[in-house]
């Protein structure tokens, strides 16, 4: 369940992060003060303040939610937030003539980002998504919060039964370190192939 809030938020929190990056570099004042405002709250605010709002405050608005549907929202909603920063940083490392080079072969914005930017920034972004996966995985614990069964959840519900806090939540650090381990080890791969062409 840990591994699987993980990969949803960090897929819905990308897409949602790219659209963000491109809306904060936009030329457009309104369009990217619209996404600076975003990013400011959601960095801004804990996410476990995120999560109790949608979880226990949307249902005053007549909208009762999940606590997996929930989590996801609420933990892709922040990630979003430094993923987009993330972009935002890739994208701005690149060389300015890049951009210059593809609208003077005719290309548009959008084709220049999709065809020349963004193929070469993704290899800079490896390492900081890495850590931002590796942070939403550990931010996970925070969902047993809004009584979703997850890792933590579950250590606790152990803790609860057996009255052995040493045991069960050493267990539950093993079992996070062991994750984030092969995560990491994953990252690691990644980035070592693809800075071959850099």
């Amino acid at each position: 369940m840990t591994i699987e809030l993980t990969i949803l938020s960090i897929i819905f929190g990308t897409i949602l992060g790219l659209i963000l990056a491109l809306m904060k570099i936009s030329s457009n004042f309104i369009v990217s003060k619209i996404a600076g405002f975003y990013i400011y709250i959601m960095r801004g605010t804990p996410l476990l303040l995120q999560l109790f709002t949608i979880y226990y405050g949307l249902p005053s608005l007549g909208i009762k939610l999940n606590p997996f549907p929930a989590a996801v929202i609420g933990m892709s909603l922040n990630s979003a937030a430094y993923v987009a920063e993330i972009i935002r940083g890739g994208i701005q490392s690149i060389d300015k003539g890049q951009m210059e080079a593809a609208k003077a072969l005719g290309m548009t914005y959008l084709q220049a980002m999709k065809r020349i930017i963004l193929p070469q920034a993704y290899r800079r972004l490896i390492p900081p998504m890495g850590n931002e996966f590796i942070a939403l995985l550990k931010d996970s614990s925070l969902v047993s919060t809004i009584a979703m069964v997850d890792l933590m959840r579950t250590a606790l519900q152990m803790y609860s039964n057996s009255f052995k806090p040493v045991e069960v939540f050493t267990l539950a650090g093993l079992y996070y370190l062991l994750l984030t381990s092969i995560f990491t080890l994953i990252f690691g791969k990644m980035e070592r192939r693809y800075s071959v062409y850099e």
